[in-house]
């Protein structure tokens, strides 16, 4: 008798299974979802751009004029830490662009910020200014010294998209 029992069991739980797989597999179906959804959600900085702009010992740069296909994604003001400004995208093709200002003793500064980026000793003229080229592993680097501030314009995003991004940047 205990024999057969346990052939009950095993039997009952393999077909307890089947029905809950079953319905896992339907719902899955029926359930809409989209793979190629991008999770990362948008910001609003505009806040945070007015405060840093009020608090800030440098005039704080943010970008004006970009399509809307970039997507702001970070932003933070840190008056603790040299007065330090981030504020994040992805570009069209979904690569990432920071912008990136800050008091800190400049060197030290952009190779954090760049992920270990280094200079190239070459420069480019984007917008009538000129800016530092550095090359790195994970990101590379547009560099600006303005006064006792560093603007670092850094990410995975290709040359030219820094390039746009400096490009668009104001401080009013």
């Amino acid at each position: 008798m205990a024999s057969k029992r346990g052939k009950q069991t095993v039997r009952d739980m393999l077909l307890s299974m089947a029905v809950i797989s079953a319905a896992a597999g339907l719902i899955y179906i029926f359930v809409p979802h989209d793979e190629n959804a991008n999770p990362v959600k948008a910001v609003d900085y505009r806040v945070e751009l007015l405060t840093a702009r009020r608090a800030a010992p440098y005039p704080v740069a943010a970008p004006d004029g970009l399509g809307k296909d970039w997507k702001p994604t970070s932003v933070r003001y840190d008056h603790q830490s040299g007065a330090s400004w981030h504020l994040g995208f992805l570009d069209p093709e979904g690569k990432y662009v920071a912008v990136e200002q800050s008091t800190s003793p400049s060197k030290k500064y952009v190779t954090e910020v760049s992920q270990d980026a280094k200079n190239t000793g070459r420069t480019q003229q984007v917008a009538g200014e000129t800016w530092q080229r550095w090359k790195g592993d994970k990101y590379d680097a547009l560099v600006r010294q303005d006064g006792d501030a560093t603007t670092v314009v850094t990410g995975s995003a290709s040359p030219e998209r820094l390039a746009e991004m400096a490009a668009a940047l104001t401080t009013s």
